[in-house]
């Protein structure tokens, strides 16, 4: 990604609302389908400039890896786990290690080959453990904010399918989520494409707008398995070997 929007990042993550009802519907999903023991080894791949860490080392003994040195010092500033260099597909470290939980949150869409480096995390799987990825959704919503992250691409619920099963993984659980304010984001990209008008990056709305919509955002995780969203900006996807 550009350096500003690691910048960005790194200093939202603690109280942007997309960032905080991410990180409760991530630990929802892996409460309601990922068993794990009291000392369950969990990877993050890609773990950016570490806004996920706190939430994952909650459920076991965690490492991590992030190919970008930038965001990689920002991780490992927050002292959580053990974080190294690695890339996708090719270069995952940490050697020897099997994982319960390898978490693969918003890094999929970033790839060149996203077949083999599902594959490859695959084999980094312990005997019945899971690994669980959130990607981007919707091709049609591609914007600027895809161009600026480095997106290669967003998903549907089939293309997601297919390159798992190319990998070689099995599904246990797939579905949309961000689907609550769909329609506030359709609008919002629609607007920007005819006007190409933009807030600065990434900026976070006033307090209570940013409540509000965080309120929203995160009331998905107690929906996500009661309701089958047909849309949404983002899909998860829980995966076996």
């Amino acid at each position: 990604m550009d350096r500003a929007a690691y910048s960005s990042m790194s200093e939202q993550e603690a109280n942007h609302w997309w960032f905080v009802a991410r990180r409760a519907i991530i630990a929802s999903l892996i409460e309601k389908h990922v068993p794990l023991g009291p000392d369950a080894a969990i990877l993050e791949a890609g773990c950016g400039t570490g806004g996920n860490l706190s939430m994952l080392a909650n459920y076991g003994r965690l490492d991590a890896f992030e190919y970008d040195a930038d965001a990689r010092a920002l991780a490992a500033a927050r002292d959580v786990g053990t974080i190294s260099g690695g890339a996708l597909p090719g270069n995952i470290g940490f050697d020897g290690k099997a994982y319960d939980l390898i978490a693969l949150l918003d890094v999929l869409e970033h790839v060149d080959d996203d077949v083999a480096s599902l594959g490859a995390l695959g084999q980094r799987l312990a005997s019945g453990g899971s690994l669980l990825v959130t990607v981007p959704a919707v091709p049609w919503l591609w914007s600027d904010h895809d161009v600026l992250h480095h997106h290669k691409r967003r998903y549907t619920r089939e293309s997601l399918e297919q390159a798992v099963g190319q990998a070689g993984l099995q599904v246990r659980a797939m579905g949309y989520f961000n689907s609550l304010l769909f329609p506030l984001a359709l609008v919002q990209r629609v607007t920007h494409q005819m006007f190409r008008r933009r807030a600065p990056l990434d900026a976070r709305p006033s307090a209570p707008v940013n409540a509000l919509l965080q309120m929203i955002f995160g009331a998905e995780r107690h929906l996500i398995d009661q309701i089958r969203f047909p849309i949404g900006l983002s899909l998860f996807a829980v995966l076996s070997a």
